[in-house]
């Protein structure tokens, strides 16, 4: 594709797709160009350079959640919709959890959801200072339930490049780690109540358990008529 017609939008969008395949460590502007067909260098007539690409990749799929309607639908809700379309965002794009650990993420869609929250909390009942941190525990819960399907992720691909086959790897894996838990009283109480292979799994609706347990707990901090 000649640089005259490549557009940001295009590359970003594409850029997307072979994270989502390919993780950061298979984002490359050769295998961009590549997906492209277009030279590598057209590419940077439109993006500054790697990073650059991954922040504008990052902001574009936090469109991807739903801003809820505070006039139609009370605080809870929009912030449970939110909190889950974010989780679900994460674990579809598991190397934007990865990329958290060396990119400052900034942009249109991040703002707009951003601002979204605060607006639910103050919403809610809670002064600026407050609803700034009910929005900040509520991303950084969301964010750590998130880790471990990018991480999972990011082993897998390892492991295969390497020419390993992950799912081997794992299940012998948990299986040297079940033994070792099984030498502890509630952990071996556990182990033999389920399979090896689901040692490691959280149990049902952890997420949602977690969630509405800090929700909980931010309700009980609002004056009574708002709680």
């Amino acid at each position: 594709m000649p640089r005259s017609t490549l557009t940001r939008d295009q590359i970003v969008t594409t850029a997307v797709a072979l994270l989502d395949e390919e993780g950061l460590e298979g984002l490359n502007m050769r295998a961009l160009g590549q997906r492209l067909d277009s030279a590598a260098t057209a590419v940077y007539w439109h993006v500054k350079n790697k990073d650059n690409l991954v922040t504008l990749a990052g902001d574009q799929v936090w469109d991807e959640i739903r801003l809820p309607d505070l006039d139609t639908v009370d605080w809870r809700t929009a912030a449970t919709t939110m909190a889950t379309d974010l989780y679900a965002m994460f674990t579809r794009h598991p190397w934007l959890v990865q990329a958290f650990a060396s990119h400052l993420f900034h942009g249109e869609a991040k703002a707009r959801h951003d601002d979204h929250t605060l607006a639910v909390f103050e919403t809610a009942g809670f002064g600026e200072a407050e609803a700034d941190r009910a929005a900040a525990a509520v991303f950084t819960y969301v964010l750590g339930n998130a880790t471990g399907a990018a991480a999972t992720a990011a082993l897998t691909r390892r492991i295969e490049r390497d020419g390993g086959d992950a799912e081997e790897v794992f299940g012998a894996t948990m299986k040297e780690a079940a033994e070792v838990a099984a030498r502890f009283l509630r952990l071996r109480s556990r182990i033999d109540a389920a399979p090896v292979a689901g040692y490691a799994e959280a149990p049902d609706d952890t997420f949602g358990f977690g969630l509405r347990s800090l929700l909980d707990g931010l309700a009980a901090r609002l004056p009574r008529a708002n709680g």
